[in-house]
Order: structure tokens, then C-alpha cells, then sequence
């Protein structure tokens, strides 16, 4: 489990995009991400697909939500996009998600998007983050620490190869 009181616990681009988002050590808000567990909870698709919550979603909801995250730096290997973590941007994917943790062999909850809903991201229940786009599915990093490094350092993410 991260040190959520550590000043360190970011590289500096990282730390300064979120603080400018109104991220600060020992934000939390868990009003909010159990509002959005409910409202993912009770949702289901025409078909029937529901959405999954778990303790990884509900922490990261809980310390991120909300924030719209900007970096200020070319990036590394791509452009940085802009992040809004609110996993409402995924309601209407409940299949979406089902399918990829079959795939990954694990349950997988919306995290939020980026852009302007070029792709949604999706956290799992062992706290691994992932982007999916029109190109294919992307593996951010093993924590929301570093999948926001990978984002907001203009980080070329790893290709999930799914068979």
C-alpha cells in the first residue's frame, strides 16, 4: 500500500500535475466513491452485464476522483493526454470491462477516462491500471502511481496481447 502522507511519493511532473488538480497527500474522499460504487453497483446493461466493485477501485476513487489531471511536459515517447478520473465516463461499458477480466482472469471496474473520451481507463482488483481505446487494450502500470506516471510523462504504455 502506498505512504498516502508521503510528499516523495510521485516524480516532480507527476506531483505538480496533481497538485495543480487539487490533489494534496491524505486527500480522501470516500463520500464520493461510494456514491459512484452504488450508482456502478446498480447499474446494468440491456443485456444484463453488471459492473464490479472492489476495495482497488473504491481506494483509488476515493484519493482521485474527480480530479481532471494536465501535464505540462511534451511527454517521453507520446503526447500526454488529459485524465479526469471518474468512473462514471465507463456506466454504459459494463461488457466492456466483464470481457477484458475474462480475459486477464480478474474483475475489472471503470476508472475514468482520458481526453475527451479517447479511451476509458479501468482499474482491477489487484490495483493494475489500463487504457481502452479504438487501437487496442493498454497496460499502464501495476498501481494508479504508476499509471499516472506512464500518463502523465508521456510514457509509451505496453500492448495487452489478448487471446
Amino acid at each position: 500500500m502506498p505512504d498516502h502522507l508521503s510528499t516523495t511519493r510521485f516524480p516532480v511532473a507527476v506531483d505538480a500535475a496533481l497538485r495543480d488538480a487539487g490533489w494534496q497527500p491524505g486527500r480522501w474522499d470516500i463520500k464520493l466513491a461510494e456514491h459512484w460504487a452504488d450508482t456502478l453497483r446498480s447499474h446494468a446493461s440491456p443485456a444484463g452485464h453488471r459492473h464490479t466493485v472492489f476495495p482497488a477501485a473504491v481506494e483509488a476513487w476515493a484519493e482521485f476522483g474527480g480530479l481532471h489531471i494536465t501535464a505540462s511536459g511534451p511527454g517521453r515517447q507520446t503526447a500526454p493526454t488529459a485524465l479526469h478520473i471518474d468512473p462514471l465516463a465507463g456506466l454504459h461499458l459494463a461488457r466492456t470491462f466483464a470481457d477484458l477480466g475474462r480475459a486477464l482472469d480478474t474483475e475489472v471496474s471503470p476508472l475514468g477516462m482520458e481526453g475527451d473520451h479517447q479511451a476509458v481507463l479501468a482499474i482491477d482488483s489487484e490495483g493494475r491500471v489500463y487504457s481502452l481505446d479504438h487501437t487496442g487494450d493498454w497496460y499502464l502500470g501495476p498501481d494508479v502511481d504508476q499509471a499516472l506516471a506512464t500518463l502523465v510523462n508521456g510514457v509509451q504504455p505496453t500492448r495487452l496481447t489478448l487471446g
